[in-house]
């Protein structure tokens, strides 16, 4: 299995920070996290778990339906959601994912 860990929005190499909004930060990290996936031939169906750090869970169900944008309905991988009190470079939304082992 390959982890991509803990990417926020705005450590990106591409300099671009997308930072307040979690609908716009979970956006801008799922969105990481598939281009990522798709350099190595994979896709976001292959991912079987993911953990994700909110500054706050007030923003659960904004985060959640960004996230859930990335995948088909009802197939889901297993998330661990929890509050952080400080994340890197003043997000508010931070995820690590896990995907499948491909030989």
């Amino acid at each position: 299995a390959r982890v991509l860990s803990g990417l926020v929005a705005a450590d990106f190499p591409e300099g671009v920070a997308v930072l307040g909004d979690v609908f716009l930060e979970t956006e801008a990290c799922m969105k990481k996290i598939s281009e990522m996936l798709q350099e190595v031939g994979l896709d976001m169906s292959r991912i079987m778990n993911s953990s994700v750090h909110l500054l706050t869970l007030e923003d659960f169900d904004t985060m959640d339906d960004a996230y859930r944008q990335y995948f088909e309905e009802r197939k889901y991988p297993a998330r661990t959601t929890t509050q952080s009190d400080e994340l890197f470079g003043g997000s508010r939304v931070e995820i690590t994912v896990v995907d499948e082992k491909i030989n």
